[in-house]
Order: structure tokens, then C-alpha cells, then sequence
């Protein structure tokens, strides 16, 4: 379960950079999706993000629901801040406080020139050889202003581009993004998400990429699109991430 809500999280997050001309107005969003495991609502994502006088601020919590929730406590609760340019989102610093069954534990990545100049981890994590130096992350985005950007509306021609390399503190990934085509009224585009470093042997062993199909339909207005469908599929069958 907590690989299958990772791994449909990792795909969002790494939709981020499909965005990586934001719009200048300034803007709120209040954003809720349900996560679906083999047709079953497993849990849920929730973002409120704020963009004003080219800063940014984000909150978002993922946690698993009903049955899942019940079988085993999945809870990430996030706050990133930065700026905002036609370049793209750059982070100034994040924070994610995790809870797994009765684990609990809070990290902190703040930023320099676009780096992870510090990562804090609480409660102390000891190095693992398989570890990314975050010295070497320059370019990569954090996951929640990365589900940030993505999830938020957009111009239509915004959409379906994408390559990015992602850092969550320890591991390294990378989304691809491509081959947009007509969905209603809307697009649908081809991707896959990939394990880069800092994974654990088991989990390269298991699966180190994962095709997706993402979704996008016009906003109520019409004037721009919004993510409303993440399809992958996962170790336990098919994911999914609908928009309420």
C-alpha cells in the first residue's frame, strides 16, 4: 500500500516542470483528489497554493482513507515557499512531516541559488551508501511545489511537455512527459515516471519505471485546462489519481 500512494504521488510530483512557464497573474487554489487503488478510493490529496507578487506558497497533505487507513496510517503534510518567474518555480525552503503506522518523522530541505544548500532530517537519519548528495540537485524541484505547479490551472499550451529531474531529500527521479492527442475536450498525454538514485535494492529490483497517462479537461470558464486523471499502474494493479 504505502509503495503503491508513493509511487502515484512520485508521478504527480514529477508532472511539475510541464509547467515550466507560469503565468505571471497572481492566483489561489484549492485542489482535492481522490487516490484510487484497484478502483478503490485508498486515500486522498489536498493542496491550497497561493501565488501573489511572484511568490508562492503551497500546503499539502496526502493520507490514506477508509479501509487503507485503517489497514495501515499513511500521513504526509508539506509547506514549500519561493519565487515565481516565466522561468518556473523555485523553492526556498520545504518541510514534510511523515507518519507511518506509529513512525513519525519531519524533513527540511532549504535552497541556495536554486540548490539544496541544507537537508534536516527528525529524527536523525544515518547515512545510507546509496544516498544522493543534494550538493549535486541544482535544477530539481521539490514534490509539493512540483504538485503545486502541476495541479493548478494552465494555458493549453502549457500542457504535455515536460522532462524534469526531481529530489525529495534523498533519492533522485525523472518524469517524462510527451505525445499530446485530443481527449474530448480536453488532452491526454503519454509519460513515465523513473527511478533514478537513492532508491533501496528492493525497490530498483521491484520496479525502476512506470508508464502513466495523464488527463487534462477545461476549467468551468474554459479559458484554461486543469489535471483531472493520473492513470498508472502500480505493484498493487491499477492507480489512480481523480479530481474532485
Amino acid at each position: 500500500m504505502r509503495a503503491a500512494v508513493r509511487t502515484l504521488t512520485a508521478l504527480a510530483t514529477g508532472l511539475a516542470l510541464a509547467l515550466a512557464q507560469p503565468a505571471q497573474a497572481d492566483q489561489t487554489d484549492h485542489i482535492v483528489f481522490d487516490v484510487l487503488l484497484g478502483g478503490v478510493k485508498a486515500g486522498e490529496l489536498v493542496i491550497d497554493g497561493k501565488i501573489a507578487a511572484g511568490r508562492y506558497g503551497a500546503q499539502g497533505l496526502m493520507q490514506t482513507t477508509g479501509l487503507a487507513g485503517m489497514l495501515k496510517k499513511i500521513r504526509y503534510e508539506a509547506t514549500a515557499d519561493g519565487r515565481v518567474t516565466r522561468g518556473g518555480f523555485s523553492p526556498r525552503s520545504v518541510e514534510v512531516v511523515s507518519q507511518r503506522g506509529d513512525a513519525r518523522s519531519r524533513n527540511t530541505v532549504i535552497y541556495n541559488g536554486g540548490v539544496p544548500a541544507s537537508v534536516i532530517h527528525e529524527p536523525p537519519r544515518t547515512p545510507r551508501p546509496n544516498d544522493v548528495d543534494p550538493a549535486k540537485q541544482g535544477g530539481t524541484i521539490d514534490p509539493l511545489t512540483a504538485l503545486y505547479a502541476v495541479l493548478r490551472d494552465v494555458s493549453p499550451d502549457e500542457a504535455c511537455k515536460l522532462s524534469v529531474t526531481l529530489f525529495d531529500g534523498t533519492k533522485r527521479s525523472q518524469v517524462a512527459l510527451s505525445a499530446p492527442e485530443p481527449a474530448g475536450a480536453g488532452l491526454r498525454c503519454a509519460g513515465e515516471y523513473r527511478r533514478l538514485e537513492g532508491f533501496s535494492e528492493k525497490d530498483m529490483a521491484e520496479k525502476t519505471r512506470f508508464p502513466f497517462t495523464l488527463t487534462y479537461a477545461p476549467t468551468p470558464d474554459g479559458a484554461h485546462l486543469q489535471v483531472v486523471d493520473i492513470s498508472t499502474e502500480t505493484i498493487l494493479g491499477k492507480g489512480r489519481l481523480k479530481r474532485r
